[in-house]
């Protein structure tokens, strides 16, 4: 499977850049999802890799093929990437059986293809699956009902799943009626050595024109498979429709219409077609997004799993930071048409880049704590909650001043670069340009905004603390008066309220908390992340102790 690159990749329409000198390296066999806050781009930027939508500038590599460069005119467009596509919308042929969907793609296919003796290869799945003729015979009786009858079609898919050959030759095998005969291996010879001669007869006919049949009954000539320029045979579209079908778990539904299936089937089945033509890549566009929530929990599951099967690399755009979570291998979260954080989910949700990423993964959300202070000693010392005392111990040793100085680096360099792309003839100014993220801070009286910006100085920080790290017990140091509960039965949100400032925590068991209750509280564990309030950054991870 290929690996895919995006380099100084932009999309412009006028002054608005939905997808703004994006950098991306994703790996091969990985599953990335695209997440971000609805028109941040992250559809743009997968409609861009995919070919149906066209950079401003940029480049794309899929594998070691370049299939778009503004500065060399290169634009190979989405039929020819080889990658398939599943959209929110199923856009399943309604007039059309399973079987038919599935295989409509493939049959309009027509490229130089190997050559292949179609007769000798189905002739060696024969002998294969003879070589324990019993097996066959009883596959076959099991499709017997109570009333004696056989079930041709349901005999015919179980020989097609249990020797993964298609239909015709499953058909083949069931008209040697092995299941009726007396003596079922002496029946089965007198077919064995018939389809050796065909084998025989193909390789014999190949020698004849220079050439030889590989162990998959490829022709080849001096070292090189033989192509011709055809379209696939039904053989050849079978086995790729019975291929996915397995996979899918559809087998039992070719002959039924859309409109005879559930929506998880429907969403199967729009799988198995997106996987027929064998894509390099898979795309998915909030494919889970119809279905009620048992069902995209179950599909969830089933995505892990064909992400397992196929070996495919996969990119998935959602706005629902719990599908990016549990399905990813790695996180891309884009906001305004920048990328804010690329990264495995646990480290998205650990060690967030800034508010913003902080503020949208995770569920219940975190908690924002507004702090004043200084570092003293390699702690910070802070006055939250007006007035309360609280420590700061970083995990690893920092160094504030020298982390400012790096920032303050880092955004010259920024704005350098900013400074020299303004500098081109032809640069458009952005419209979109970059805002500051304003994190709420969950109050009970919350106070009017007018819209005025605060003036922040080096003394002014954010501490982020995730719900499962709040602890509520008798020896903990913060009074508190509970301000609501939801128990769920595996555990509880509980909200608690510490003055004017609320705080959500979530207690695991069947803990019940009556409003009005007055607690005490603390924190536990060394994920309290610590931010700059200025900039946003993310400055440290750590433990809090309250004084």
């Amino acid at each position: 499977m290929p690996k895919i690159v995006l380099e100084h990749v932009t999309k412009r329409y006028d002054k608005f850049y939905a997808v703004d000198d994006l950098n991306l390296v994703i790996e091969d066999n990985a599953f990335v999802t695209l997440l971000g806050p609805s028109g941040c781009g992250k559809t743009t930027t997968l409609r861009m890799i995919a070919g149906l939508e066209t950079p401003t500038t940029g480049k794309i590599t899929i594998g070691d093929r370049v299939v778009f460069d503004s500065e060399e005119g290169i634009n190979i467009p989405a039929n020819k990437r080889k990658v398939g596509f599943l959209f929110q919308n199923y856009a399943l042929w309604p007039n059309m059986t399973v079987y038919e969907n599935i295989s409509f793609g493939l049959t309009n296919v027509k490229e130089a293809l190997p050559v292949v003796s179609f007769e000798a290869r189905t002739a060696s799945q024969m002998l294969k699956a003879l070589q324990r003729p019993n097996d066959i015979a009883k596959i076959i009786n099991e499709c017997y009902d109570k009333k004696g009858k056989l079930d041709e079609n349901k005999a015919v898919i179980k020989l097609i799943d249990a020797y993964e050959i298609s239909q015709y030759t499953a058909k083949k095998l069931m008209g040697y009626n092995l299941h009726k005969a007396s003596d079922v291996k002496a029946e089965a010879e007198k077919h064995i050595s018939e389809l050796k001669g065909i084998i025989e007869k193909a390789k014999s006919d190949a020698a004849g024109k220079g050439c030889t049949l590989n162990e998959d009954f490829v022709t080849v000539k001096d070292g090189e498979i033989v192509k011709e320029v055809r379209k696939l045979t039904k053989e050849e579209i079978d086995l790729s429709v019975r291929r996915v079908a397995r996979i899918t778990n559809i087998g039992m539904f070719m002959d039924r219409y859309p409109a005879e299936l559930s929506g998880g089937q429907q969403q199967r089945v729009a799988i198995a077609r997106t996987l027929a033509p064998e894509p390099t890549v898979l795309f998915m566009d909030e494919p889970l997004s119809n279905l009620d929530a048992k069902l995209r929990l179950e599909m969830r599951s089933e995505l892990q799993r064909l992400h397992l099967d196929t070996g495919s690399t996969f990119v998935y755009v959602t706005h629902d930071q719990m599908e990016a979570m549990t399905l990813a291998t790695r996180i891309c979260l884009i906001d305004n048409g920048d990328l804010q954080q690329y990264d495995a989910p646990l480290d998205v949700y650990n060690k967030p880049n800034n508010l913003f990423v902080a503020d949208f993964v995770g569920n219940p959300a975190i908690n924002f704590i507004d702090a004043h202070g200084r570092q003293s000693n390699g702690s910070f010392e802070f006055e939250v909650f007006d007035g309360k005392k609280l420590t700061f111990t970083p995990n690893e040793k920092i160094d504030i001043e020298k982390w400012r100085e790096d920032l303050k680096a880092k955004e010259k360099a920024k704005e350098d670069e900013f400074n020299r792309k303004a500098a081109v003839k032809g640069y458009v100014e952005r419209g979109n340009k970059e805002s500051h993220f304003k994190y709420h801070v969950a109050l009970i009286n919350e106070p009017e905004d007018y819209g005025d910006e605060a003036v922040y100085t080096d003394e002014d920080y954010v501490i982020g603390i995730r719900p499962e790290f709040i602890e509520i017990g008798d020896n903990e140091k913060l009074q508190g008066e509970i301000y609501s509960s939801m128990p769920t039965g595996m555990e509880t949100t509980v909200r608690v309220a510490i003055d004017n400032y609320l705080l959500t925590g979530v207690m695991f068991g069947g803990v019940v908390y009556k409003l009005g209750d007055k607690v005490k509280l603390g924190f536990k564990g060394k994920n309290a992340i610590l931010f700059d309030r200025k900039t946003g950054e993310f400055i440290a991870l750590g433990s809090l102790k309250v004084e």
